[in-house]
């Protein structure tokens, strides 16, 4: 059992609190809006009045749960104030980008990187839930400099009070990645928002619109700066992944209007249309000793590009499969 800081109690920091609570851990919680803070404390939420008495409570793990244009300056904040054996993590949905905030304020080897999949369009601790984060996939990402004893505090943490499940990384693999899954996503809900909001026939378009129109459009009716950010901050994996996408309408487009054949674009998703997670049940299970040269940031890494999530961390390794 760990004693955990969270430091920003939005959607995802609010709920990451009210779990722990939930499990029967010792947690701690800031935010920088004093109304936050006293409905943190009216749901029963252990809450200080600053950064720095955040950090003297000196937590195992301290949670950055800040907006992603927050992160710079917040990392640089904690580290003059943190100390001890306190290790930090974060829940952003960007990873290299929330690494060299924190690596420039100088907390590179206390931190490990994490990031839930999982959220709703809202947003604030009203929206928070002890039950949000219930068998959410985690990416959890290492660097070259993180220490092994603080990535087992971190999974020991996730997998345990948390419940999640875990996928070990690099930055950059979980950056590819959640482009595809979420980002651009995101990106094309706002556009089909965007595309009815400016259509003649908006209002009964709207009138009529149902299940597909809500489904597709859900992510889009969260917090705009909130999306603008996580997709400006992975610019690159974004902009790679609309191009592909921009590539494939045009050619949909241009078959609809020469009256071509169109069956290979719905038929492309084949492979993965019933699937919403790699089945994990055969696969065999891989023990990776943390060794003190390192080479289980490479071996874990590697094996979680594949799919694999961690099962256990037992002694002095990491179980996967």
């Amino acid at each position: 059992m760990v004693s955990v800081g969270v430091l920003g109690l939005g959607l995802v920091g609010g709920s990451v609190a009210r779990a722990l609570r939930r499990a029967g851990v010792d947690v701690v919680g800031f935010d920088a809006v004093p109304a936050t803070r006293v409905a943190a404390r009216a749901a029963g939420l252990s809450v200080t009045d600053d950064v720095a008495s955040l950090c003297r409570t000196a937590p195992d793990v301290l949670v950055l749960a800040v907006p992603l244009r927050a992160v710079r300056p917040v990392a640089a904040e904690v580290a003059r104030h943190v100390g001890g054996p306190t290790v930090v993590t974060d829940v952003g949905s960007v990873k290299s980008a929330v690494r060299d905030a924190v690596e420039a304020a100088g907390l590179g080897e206390r931190y490990v990187g994490a990031h839930p999949m999982a959220g709703t369009e809202r947003s604030g601790f009203a929206a928070s839930s002890e039950d949000l984060l219930d068998g959410a996939h985690w990416a959890v990402t290492v660097g070259p400099t993180t220490r092994a004893d603080a990535l087992v505090r971190v999974l020991g943490l996730l997998t345990g009070a948390l419940g999640g499940t875990v996928h070990v990384l690099t930055d950059e693999v979980h950056d590819e990645a959640a482009a595809l899954v979420s980002h651009v996503p995101h990106v094309l809900a706002t556009e089909l928002l965007g595309v009815v909001a400016d259509a003649p026939v908006r209002d009964v378009a709207l009138a009529l619109a149902a299940g597909s129109f809500r489904d597709t459009t859900r992510v889009a009716r969260t917090d705009a700066r909130r999306t603008e950010a996580m997709v400006t901050d992975n610019a690159a994996w974004v902009a790679a992944g609309l191009r592909v996408v921009v590539r494939d309408l045009e050619r949909l487009a241009l078959a609809l209007e020469t009256n071509a054949g169109v069956a290979p674009f719905f038929d492309r998703p084949d492979p993965v249309r019933q699937v919403v997670r790699p089945d994990s049940t055969h696969r065999t299970e891989h023990r990776v000793v943390l060794d003190e040269q390192g080479e289980w940031r490479t071996t874990l890494t590697g094996l979680g590009a594949r799919g694999a999530v961690v099962v256990r961390v037992q002694d002095d390794a990491v179980h996967v499969v």
